[in-house]
């Protein structure tokens, strides 16, 4: 790692001549001048003076990197690592997105024998911070197609592994709450029609924490949409609850009288000893995906009605975080408040 750093450092001192024929060189027809360029250009991305260099020569730079990715994987590979690295910088990302960059990486990323997936979807994580990446990838400008690409990636990151080493989809997580905090995103992925959300949500079950906290990231975004879609995201209540209640539910084995007012789903994962979910984030975000839920009548009679409050009371007193013991409060000062009943407090001896 040292030596990559300190031969970024110095390849970043390349004259702008020098670097205009290093760039000119990526579209070599050799391919050892060809893969030696792309070396050098991966290895100048990996320091903030070589990135600003390139940045100047990117409207030439991006394309050449772009075309390789479809060859062999010894030139493929440094080019997709570049190409994230640049893209870590919103104008260049601005400027993949306009150059049909999303578009590239998909009909690569779905082309056999593709050797550089898990880099192509970091590479689309990066250009879907920005809005005009979403609908890139949303395909919203063609109604015919709309949804096509990411109909294509839920389906990957839900049928691939997830319990290997090599999990090179698990990234799509972080694709789904980028796409999922816009309006049209969540739209797509709450379309009953398409089921997107009913696959996405049954990914909790992961022991992959990237994947866990993609999953829990999109409920919560689609969960803003709960005053419209409510009747949507209930549809996949046998899923929905154990995604947001189980990692808020505390350490503790239930007793018959709280299970039995559970559905099964529910009632048989507390009834025994378990994990506990220890990122608080993916705690908060459960909790808020509760508390916007509730903020409907009918979200909190569903919620009532799996014995949800009784699940958050417990979870509550096991809690020891202070950001995640003030999101239990929020969601329970809504259960109290509109239930007309006092069983479910927050108060307690803390």
């Amino acid at each position: 790692m040292l030596c990559s750093r300190v031969l970024c450092e110095e390849e970043s001192r390349v004259m702008p001549t020098e670097l205009e024929e290093l760039v000119g060189f990526l579209s070599a027809p050799s391919p050892q001048v060809k893969k030696a360029a792309v070396d050098i250009v991966q290895g100048l991305t990996g320091s903030e003076d070589g990135l600003q260099s390139l940045c100047s020569f990117s409207d030439v730079v991006i394309p050449s990197l772009s075309r390789v990715l479809s060859e062999k994987k010894e030139v493929s590979e440094p080019a997709a690592e570049a190409l994230i690295n640049l893209s870590q910088k919103p104008e260049q990302a601005a400027k993949m997105v306009s150059m049909g960059m999303i578009k590239t990486a998909m009909d690569i990323l779905y082309k056999q024998g593709s050797g550089i997936t898990r880099l192509l979807v970091m590479l689309l994580v990066n250009l879907t911070q920005s809005d005009d990446g979403i609908a890139s990838l949303l395909q919203t400008g063609d109604e015919k197609i709309q949804g096509l690409y990411l109909m294509k990636l839920v389906r990957s990151f839900c049928t691939s592994s997830t319990e290997t080493t090599d999990d090179p989809f698990e990234h799509v997580g972080s694709i789904l709450v980028n796409i999922s905090k816009k309006d049209s995103g969540r739209k797509m992925l709450l379309d009953p029609k398409r089921g997107m959300l009913k696959q996405i949500v049954r990914q909790f079950d992961s022991t992959n924490p990237l994947r866990k906290k993609g999953v829990s990231g999109t409920i919560r975004n689609c969960c803003f949409e709960a005053e419209t879609q409510l009747e949507n995201l209930l549809l996949i209540s046998e899923f929905l609850w154990p995604a947001l209640l189980l990692p808020v539910a505390g350490s503790k084995v239930y007793n018959e009288h709280d299970t039995s007012k559970m559905p099964l789903e529910l009632g048989s994962a507390l009834s025994i000893e378990r994990e506990p979910v220890g990122d608080p984030e993916i705690r908060v975000q459960a909790l808020e995906s509760l508390y916007l839920i509730s903020l409907q009548e009918a979200g909190r009679r569903a919620l009532w009605s799996v014995n949800g409050p009784r699940i958050l009371q417990v979870g509550y007193e096991d809690e020891e975080d202070p950001k995640v013991m003030e999101a239990f409060e929020q969601v329970g000062s809504l259960l109290v408040h509109g239930s007309g009943t006092e069983e479910f407090s927050t108060e307690s001896s803390k």
